[in-house]
């Protein structure tokens, strides 16, 4: 079967490419906004004088053509420059992941570059003893001076425009040629629609394909791309952008635009032709009332008034979970589930609720991914995708299944290499994940095969709750074994039904957004009949209520743990995540992450209570004031410590030394002074006694 989408645009011979594109707008409107990123913004004129510069920079180094020039910064508007900077020296850029140094590291080692340019905060880990030649963003290569744009070279049309990493948990340098980055961004734009008063932004880290090889949706078409400052984003930070930059255009992933666009218990999703089991917790009665209501009932989707459009790619997405998302959209914005490689530089298929032809009743078991994009073209043999990229070419496996439907559209039906044989059959995970998501407790769901006892394999169903579910402890509605395997009795045979179940927030997920079956936890016991309570992702109000905490602790601590935790939220965003750990582990690090916000309440309050007492059992005032403050560090500085702690990679030794040094020693040093004061107590008393 082949299914294929044609467009004028393609299939005639050009030398255009994306940065001819983008020199064009910067000669057409140079005062207009190319890069939004607080006070680093650039025009696009800034922004083609700046790549200018950084490209004669290049030149004056040697970079021979095609040679790799690799890219590792947190500052996204330099790592724009130095992208069109490569392209304009003829060369080949590459975005490494520097929010992970071992990646970054692999990535280097998987594609050496001719050129590193870099921030020195980077360069460190980085390079890590390659010696390789480094050229620091920010300094001389980044000023501003009027250098001549550098001469195209059309007879380098068709070579490697950048190396684009996959997303998955093994580092693949993807080549994409000239060609294919501008086709690619054609057969975007047909289905896009941009204008030049579109502000993009991209979710997903800009080493993967949504960034490295998607800028050209911005800067190709007249429009401003809005990216972080100085710092990855954070999901409360890309909400206060898209309000405050007036995003009209969202790309990110499944766990991205849930959320932004269901932070908490959501409405029933009402989108024309899917009728979807209602988020866990919904309240009927707030409904929207169709796709692109207001996101009644609280939800925030209402605020994001310039949003036109939200792309979501990287991972499946379920048509009730896509129904969920739309029915917080604004009437009219469009919400896509887009299907695409690194190999074909993010194309592929797309899918919007508008293309159903007729109702759904039952959406839970389906992903559609829609028809092709414009210029490409689907191939299905023996049921796995085969996609042909807009600029043409041999047709790419994707070592996806899909189907083609009735109604012409595409479903996708899981990946050839998640296939599980057991016991001489070959099960297929995303078939049964589709029909557990059919109880209403379940929000996702993946299978796998596990080694139990005498190492013989059992299969285990890992599931998490739906989107928004506020019930304690975590996932508690989610079902346990015997209640799976009744669900399960009418609809899978029997040496298909799971024999355990692992309980999780949330699934685990790679870089790219795509559930990680390789970081799944491991169940105490993988045999029949066995259900491992677990907690996940996203720590919120519900991870700590007062309710749970006001049998331990009197008022007054209560009020000053919670304003800790709000505050770790604030202060250390993801350093209390603990995605992907089974209950009851999980359990136990929210209850660690308790007591520590808990002490600190304890120790603020023994701050300003606790000398008067203290004073009044015979010691001078400097040890009684030195234990007060002692006793108060011990309480206080867990708090801080761990936070800090979690969030420190484990190889940066100057991080690692200066906390040891911060806390580690003065509590060595608190604790002795507590002792002292604590032997001095005794041997009064004693004395007193005797």
């Amino acid at each position: 079967m082949t299914q294929g989408s044609e467009s004028v645009r393609f299939g005639k011979p050009t030398t255009d490419t994306a940065v001819h594109r983008f020199e064009q707008w910067a000669r057409d409107t140079p005062g207009a906004s190319a890069v939004i990123a607080g006070a680093a913004s650039l025009t696009y004129g800034q922004l083609d004088a700046r790549a200018n510069q950084l490209a004669h920079h290049l030149l004056d180094a040697g970079l021979p053509a095609d040679g790799l020039v690799a890219i590792g910064t947190h500052r996204q508007a330099e790592l724009v420059v130095a992208v069109l900077a490569a392209l304009k020296a003829g060369g080949t850029y590459t975005v490494l992941d520097v929010d992970a140094p071992r990646t970054g590291q692999q990535q280097l080692a998987a594609a050496p570059p001719f050129v590193l340019l870099t921030h020195a905060a980077h360069q460190a880990r980085l390079d890590d003893g390659r010696g390789l030649r480094v050229i620091r963003l920010g300094g001389a290569a980044a000023v501003i001076a009027e250098r001549p744009t550098v001469p195209p070279t059309p007879s380098r049309r068709g070579v490697t425009a950048a190396l684009v990493f996959t997303g998955g948990a093994v580092t693949r340098a993807v080549p994409v040629s000239h060609a294919r980055l501008l086709a690619a961004h054609d057969s975007w734009a047909e289905v896009l629609r941009p204008t030049p008063e579109d502000r993009h932004l991209i979710t997903t880290g800009p080493s993967l394909t949504a960034f490295a090889a998607g800028w050209t949706r911005a800067l190709c078409s007249g429009g401003a791309l809005v990216v972080a400052e100085s710092a990855p984003w954070k999901p409360d930070t890309i909400r206060q952008a898209i309000d405050a930059d007036q995003v009209s255009v969202v790309h990110t992933d499944p766990v991205g635009a849930a959320r932004l666009l269901l932070p908490g218990p959501g409405p029933r999703a009402t989108a024309p032709g899917v009728i979807p089991k209602p988020l866990t917790g919904a309240d009927p009665g707030t409904g929207a009332g169709g796709a692109g209501g207001t996101g009644g009932g609280g939800g925030k989707g209402a605020e994001l008034h310039a949003l036109r459009l939200v792309a979501v790619t990287g991972g499946r997405l379920y048509l009730d979970e896509q129904a969920a998302l739309q029915s917080r959209l604004r009437t009219g914005v469009r919400l896509l589930n887009v299907y695409g490689t690194t190999e074909t530089a993010g194309t592929g298929a797309w899918f919007e609720l508008a293309q159903l032809p007729r109702p759904v009743d039952d959406p839970e078991p389906l992903s559609l991914i829609g028809t092709p994009f414009p210029g490409c073209r689907v191939d299905l043999r023996d049921g796995q995708v085969y996609l042909t990229p807009a600029d043409g070419g041999d047709a790419i496996p994707t070592g996806d299944l899909a189907a083609l439907r009735g109604d012409g559209l595409l479903a996708f039906g899981g990946r050839l290499r998640d296939r599980i044989t057991l016991d001489g059959r070959t099960i297929d995970p995303h078939r049964l994940e589709s029909v557990i998501r059919g109880h209403e407790g379940v929000g996702a769901a993946i299978v796998a095969a596990v080694p139990g006892f005498a190492a013989v394999s059992r299969l285990v169903a890992y599931l998490a709750p739906p989107a928004g579910e506020p019930g304690w402890p975590p996932g508690s509605g989610l079902p346990d074994i015997d209640e799976l395997r009744d669900f399960l009795a009418d609809k899978v045979p029997a040496e298909e039904r799971p024999r355990a179940v692992v309980r999780l927030r949330t699934l685990p997920r790679t870089r790219g957004g795509r559930e990680d079956r390789e970081a799944l936890p491991r169940p105490a016991q993988a045999v029949s009949g066995h259900t491992v309570r677990g907690a996940g992702k996203y720590a919120g109000a519900a991870d700590t209520g007062p309710g749970a905490v006001s049998a331990v602790i009197g008022c007054g601590a209560l009020v000053l743990g919670f304003v800790a935790r709000v505050l770790t939220w604030i202060i250390w965003p993801g350093s209390t995540d603990v995605t992907g750990i089974p209950l009851p582990w999980a359990f136990l690090f929210q209850v660690l992450y308790m007591f520590e916000c808990v002490a600190f309440g304890l120790g603020v309050l023994f701050l300003f209570s606790g000398r008067r007492r203290m004073l009044g059992m015979g010691h001078g005032r400097r040890l009684t004031t030195a234990a007060h403050l002692s006793i108060v560090y011990l309480l206080v500085a867990w708090w801080p410590q761990d936070n800090f702690y979690r969030l420190a990679a484990k190889q940066d030794w100057p991080q690692q030394a200066a906390l040891v040094y911060v806390f580690n020693i003065p509590l060595m040093i608190a604790a002795a002074i507590v002792a002292y004061f604590a032997t001095r107590n005794q041997s009064h008393l004693f004395d007193a006694d005797d």
